[in-house]
């Protein structure tokens, strides 16, 4: 079980790791112990959280939504709601931060630098192995320093969310996390957390493993 122990969490990586969903499970997990929990999407690159799905799910647990007005949601523009400054700033506020992928969506972090380092937020690095560019040590290795370098900030830890969406089996799963353990190694940074689809969290490699984030799949792949 992954611990929370940062009030504001970042979440980055590169295109297609799936840091939306766990977003939004993450979010759901905090909203069960506090009682206000935002989500800010600064991913001004692919912003899943203006789909009408994720929306519902946030409204109807009472988690809210920092992102784009309605009036610029189908822009191209990468504009950032200045609702952020309320939530990050306000203590009781419990924040999770979808940023974009890769450094592109990194870039939009190292804006808030000055808050970043005066409230410890903490960066968390998503990795999906099945994603060719990350799929091998060293491309790991110069993804996580790239968003290093744009966000301004250290990333504190590696979950492991290596998937093929609904055609996800434990193979993926476990081949993803040796790569985090070695890239973690090399970083001298913790694996904070392997995600596990609910439908795989009987399966005897997985089961009672405190290391595991159960997570329920939301958002859908295109082809699915």
């Amino acid at each position: 079980m992954m611990r929370m122990d940062a009030r504001i969490s970042i979440l980055a990586g590169h295109f297609g790791s799936g840091k939306t969903e766990l977003a939004l499970n993450l979010a759901l997990r905090e909203r069960r112990v506090h009682q206000k929990v935002a989500i800010a999407d600064l991913d001004v690159i692919n912003p899943y959280f203006r789909s009408r799905d994720a929306a519902a799910i946030l409204k109807e647990n009472g988690i809210e939504l920092i992102g784009p007005s309605s009036r610029l949601a189908s822009s191209d523009l990468p504009v950032v709601s200045g609702e952020i400054y309320r939530v990050i700033h306000d203590p009781s506020y419990r924040v999770i931060i979808d940023a974009g992928g890769e450094k592109d969506g990194a870039t939009v972090l190292g804006q808030y630098y000055h808050e970043w380092k005066d409230i410890g937020a903490k960066l968390m690095f998503v990795l999906n192995a099945n994603r060719p560019y990350v799929s091998t040590l060293d491309g790991i290795i110069e993804s996580i320093k790239g968003i290093e370098k744009a966000a301004r900030l250290p990333v504190a830890g590696i979950i492991n969310n290596t998937n093929l969406g609904g055609a996800t089996g434990p193979e993926d799963i476990l081949k993803g996390k040796i790569l985090a353990n070695a890239a973690a190694e090399r970083l001298g940074i913790p694996v904070l957390a392997t995600a596990v689809s609910r439908n795989l969290e009987g399966i005897g490699v997985f089961a009672g493993r405190e290391d595991c984030l159960v997570i329920d799949r939301f958002m859908k792949l295109p082809w699915e």
